[in-house]
């Protein structure tokens, strides 16, 4: 995804595209996907693999959720603390995944020269994820009682180097497999599977992330030690996730190069910069970074207020994380037959006037009972209401905005781009939070609500095809109010 969440920080979540696990009714529209290599032998991919595949990717999806919710979020950012660590770790903790995406390029032009995608994602996300298993041992030395040849300082940069060398090799792999799933959605499809994808994916964080956070505090050891043992169970599920792509049908990513050529003619070789001439694309990836360095200037330290200097038990903050989830999920259906009405251009605008209000809401929580019980809770609510909308329509703009030719690399740019601005502001935020002239971190939110609203103005350039024009935009939401006014001189 291009926006984060500002209740969770992420590592990475599995970026697929969603698909359902039940039949889909409407064999007629489930259509051949096919990729002619050359005029003569034609590669089809009939409805039964792909019914097939889509079963397979939901799997996968489901268990890398629970993976990447484990190793990133609410219950890393406590593991962190747990061990004395302080904004300036919790900072470099998601500014790593935000800054890597630069290799994102780098893999979708490997990917063109590998001829099997489901050999090339494993090849990139199995040592990915047997890494944290170096994490686990160093969990049981520093909590052993007997031990003292490891200190918790030196977990904390452990674990920080794991998180460095891992999503450096996931860099590789994020185009590249989005490009595959791609591949297998029909198109006509998409909507409906990626709606429904993401709803079981919000399902599954809204009922795993609060019984994994029950289990880290309730642990007999301690914390710290509930957390080695949830993340033995999360490194089984990212495994899992592996398991289930050998029942998704593999493509040649070199057939679909062939397939997206305009003429049986070679390709020149070399870096292709045609995307330099896309004007409307610059505008998209201009308001992209300045978005992304303004959201990410305070996202990691939401978490890290409420633990730290609220003091509230990583039980509730979970919690807090499902309602958030659940209002995801709730409003998810809501903002896509909205956006299919007036597009996704005028949905963002409107939104995001909230999301970037948001940070400053926060400046009038504390750690009484009223705050406790209702304005977190209620906090957490609009921001995940509100942040279905922008990750929805933030993905949707930009593939209306690429180019049909070269998906893949426009998708790659664009995460490389929201990667280095989003490092830049979560390293900028790490330090001005621990400035003493800077406010602390309600100073921080302060600063990152305006930030956004300023974000949104290279927006209003961004030209979409099917979007209400702004000037238009409260006629068609209240088309029956409009009437009524126009019925009203005749009478």
């Amino acid at each position: 995804m291009i926006a984060q969440q500002e209740d969770d920080i992420l590592v990475e979540t599995s970026p697929l595209p969603p698909v359902p696990i039940q039949e889909i009714s409407e064999d007629r529209a489930i259509t051949e996907t096919v990729f002619p290599p050359t005029p003569n032998a034609p590669v089809k991919i009939s409805k039964p693999e792909i019914r097939k595949s889509l079963r397979a990717l939901t799997f996968e999806s489901v268990f890398a959720s629970v993976f990447y919710s484990i190793i990133g979020g609410a219950l890393l950012s406590n593991f962190l603390l747990e061990l004395d660590a302080g904004p300036v770790e919790i900072g470099l903790l998601a500014s790593i995944p935000q800054l890597v995406n630069l290799l994102q390029p780098l893999g979708a032009y490997l990917v063109e020269r590998s001829p099997s995608f489901n050999w090339y994602s494993m090849c990139i996300f199995v040592p990915s994820r047997l890494l944290w298993v170096i994490l686990v041992p160093a969990i049981w030395f520093v909590t052993s009682v007997t031990s003292s040849h490891i200190t918790g300082h030196q977990v904390v940069l452990l674990t920080l180097g794991i998180i460095l060398v891992t999503n450096i090799i996931e860099a590789f792999g994020r185009a590249p497999f989005l490009g595959w799933t791609a591949v297998l959605v029909p198109e006509r499809l998409r909507g409906r599977y990626f709606g429904f994808r993401n709803s079981l994916l919000s399902l599954t964080n809204l009922i795993s992330v609060p019984l994994l956070g029950l289990a880290v505090s309730t642990w007999p050891g301690g914390m710290v030690q509930g957390y080695g043992v949830v993340l033995v169970l999360g490194i089984v599920f990212g495994l899992s996730s592996l398991v289930s792509q050998f029942w998704i049908t593999d493509v040649n990513p070199q057939l679909l190069k062939v397939e997206g050529s305009d003429t049986s003619q070679p390709q020149p070789g070399g870096i292709d910069l045609s995307f330099l001439k896309d004007a409307n694309f610059l505008k998209f990836v201009f308001y992209i970074a300045i978005w992304c360095f303004a959201v990410n200037v305070s996202a990691p330290f939401f978490n890290l207020y409420m633990l730290d200097n609220l003091e509230i038990d990583i039980t509730i903050v979970t919690i807090y994380t499902a309602i958030s989830t659940a209002a995801n999920m709730l409003l998810l259906l809501l903002w896509g037959k909205l956006a299919d009405r007036i597009g996704n251009r005028p949905l963002l605008i409107l939104v995001g006037l909230l999301v970037a209000i948001t940070p400053l809401l926060w400046l009038g929580t504390g750690s009484d009972q009223i705050s406790l019980w209702v304005w977190l809770p209620l906090l957490h609510v609009l921001t995940g209401g509100t942040w279905a909308a922008i990750d929805l329509c933030t993905n949707n703009l930009m593939m209306g905005v690429a180019s049909l030719r070269n998906q893949s690399k426009y998708f790659a740019i664009t995460g490389a781009v929201a990667g280095v601005s989003g490092a830049i502001g979560i390293t900028a935020g790490s330090f001005l939070a621990t400035h003493p002239g800077a406010g602390g971190l309600l100073g921080l939110f302060a600063l990152s609500g305006v930030l956004r609203l300023v974000a949104l103005l290279p927006l209003l350039f961004v030209q979409e095809q099917r979007s209400v024009p702004l000037g238009q935009l409260m006629q068609v939401l209240f088309p029956v109010k409009q009437q009524r006014l126009l019925i009203q001189p005749e009478e």
